[in-house]
């Protein structure tokens, strides 16, 4: 039973109407500790179904679509394709699955929209893994994000896609073929004539378009009101996370533990078994 997921979605609002947000739900559904898993700006929550797999004998294990992707619903005005559009949503999926109090591991944006909620009075994170992002986001690492997402490429074949998802997504560090292709499965579909193209709205570049990042963004007063415990995982490679930042990280706020995963940029998948290890006994231990 803990080893296969359940499919749900939860409504949500935004000043521009209700849309719905979709998530995979690991282990027993009684369980009272929650972890919850958000991926990066363009990926979905079946990103994490290794790592789920690993943890649903100890949690309930919840992975939200975040939305304009996967299989939630698309957001009607472009520019709420935001953090704090996010972490409303996210405290209306926590009301949904009756959890008062969650472990958190966010990817890239799912650690941002972690952060923003830990930063708040009475945030209900008990812990907090922070995946390849914190409070100081290199423009550069923006950049190169800017020049495909939003993009909406097709695809003649899956193997297409692979090759497509491969190339933008080299930073992942070395995979197998069949992991690869799982990275490729859940962020395209297949279209009527056989072709693929990317599963999300297009349009969550908006805000990316219509910003002019020409430095980096620092987001210290975020993470300084930060309380509970704390693990920041880089891509020793990365370009979004600086190593510098890294370091200060684990000297101020909550005085983050840090780990490095060499041969990998932005942002580890935790798809591999050393990689899942590092998240569990953080989680885990005391």
């Amino acid at each position: 039973m803990t080893q296969e997921f359940r499919q749900h979605q939860v409504q949500c609002i935004t000043p521009s109407g209700l849309h719905q947000m979709a998530y995979t739900e690991w282990g027993d559904p009684a369980n009272r500790k929650v972890l919850v898993c958000v991926h990066g700006l363009s990926r979905c929550g079946r990103d994490f179904d290794e790592l789920a797999r690993a943890m649903a004998l100890e949690y309930r294990v919840v992975c939200p679509d975040v939305p304009g992707r996967g299989l939630s619903g698309w957001l009607k005005n472009p520019m709420e394709y935001q953090v704090q559009t996010y972490v409303a949503d996210m405290v209306t999926l926590l009301a949904r699955v009756n959890a008062d109090s969650v472990h958190w591991v966010g990817t890239s944006m799912g650690g941002l929209i972690g952060m923003t909620l830990a930063s708040l009075p009475d945030a209900p994170l008990q812990k907090l893994v922070l995946n390849d992002v914190g409070p100081v986001i290199a423009a550069a690492s923006l950049a190169r994000i800017g020049e495909y997402l939003g993009m909406s490429p097709q695809f003649p074949d899956f193997a297409a896609a692979v090759q497509y998802i491969r190339a933008v997504s080299a930073t992942f560090g070395a995979h197998s073929d069949a992991q690869w292709s799982f990275l490729t499965e859940h962020v395209t579909r297949k279209q009527p004539d056989g072709s693929y193209r990317m599963h999300y709205d297009p349009a969550i570049a908006v805000p990316f378009k219509v910003t002019k990042i020409d430095k980096d963004i620092e987001l210290w007063p975020y993470y300084d009101a930060i309380r509970c415990p704390t693990l920041v995982i880089r891509g020793a490679q990365s370009d979004l996370l600086k190593r510098e930042a890294l370091q200060e990280m684990s000297t101020r706020g909550p005085r983050a533990k840090v780990v490095e995963i060499p041969d990998v940029g932005h942002a580890p998948t935790l798809m591999h078994a050393g990689q899942i290890a590092i998240v569990r006994d953080f989680l885990l231990g005391g």
